[in-house]
């Protein structure tokens, strides 16, 4: 029998402007760089499947800080879905999207975000329940345009355009009615990790919560 998620994908869009798209070569920067991030108001804490030590830095988040709501990006089969909600993530997001995928979150728990690029794929989505959506990789594939173009035929979509998507050009994104919020790196660079500076993170946070105009 599936699990219910704890909470939903439009839950987890909400929650902010921004999901930080997190990428962690160390398991000891896990924990302080997500109390950095709570600390400035983003809670959602993308942790993406892309080094070996992501399911370690999930868990040890998971373990020691209660306020931040962990989720599992690069989620790109069944075997990852379980990995991850193992390790403790409440939400997944995917590059794109598979009902294989689909049905692994359902059954793990794990609300997700499907990643689309195309009509067709979010047909796939919505016709298999998923209606919040990753645009990915969003300058990539279209950008505004695209999302614009997009409000005409999927009015019961809304989506989180993520890739190329910056802190200069995120407030446009978030105008647009069918974006809920987005998703970016530059809230955990990587530089700022490697030296340990969660003050500079936090005030990073603290400015990605005040994007939407």
């Amino acid at each position: 029998m599936a699990v219910r998620p704890s909470l939903s994908a439009l839950d987890v869009m909400r929650d902010a402007s921004v999901i930080p798209v997190i990428v962690l070569h160390d398991v000891a920067h896990a924990v302080p760089l997500a109390q950095a991030l709570v600390a400035g108001g983003i809670r959602m804490l993308e942790i993406t499947l892309r080094t070996p030590q992501a399911l370690a830095c999930m868990q040890a988040i998971a373990a020691e800080v209660p306020e931040a709501v962990v989720g599992a990006g690069t989620v790109r089969n069944a075997d990852d879905a379980k990995a991850a909600a193992r390790a403790g993530a409440r939400f997944a997001v995917s590059p794109g999207y598979t009902p294989t995928v689909g049905q692994a979150c359902r059954d793990e728990g794990l609300s997700l975000l499907p990643g689309v690029a195309t009509g067709s794929e979010i047909m796939q989505a919505q016709e298999d329940g998923f209606h919040q959506l990753k645009f990915f990789p969003a300058m990539q594939a279209g950008g505004l345009a695209m999302l614009k173009a997009w409000a005409g035929p999927f009015t019961d979509a809304v989506f989180c355009p993520t890739g190329g998507v910056t802190a200069q050009n995120a407030p446009e994104f978030l105008q647009l009615p069918n974006v809920v919020c987005v998703g970016g790196s530059w809230l955990a660079p990587n530089d700022l990790i490697a030296r340990g500076e969660w003050a500079q993170i936090t005030e990073l946070a603290r400015q990605s919560v005040s994007l939407r105009a």
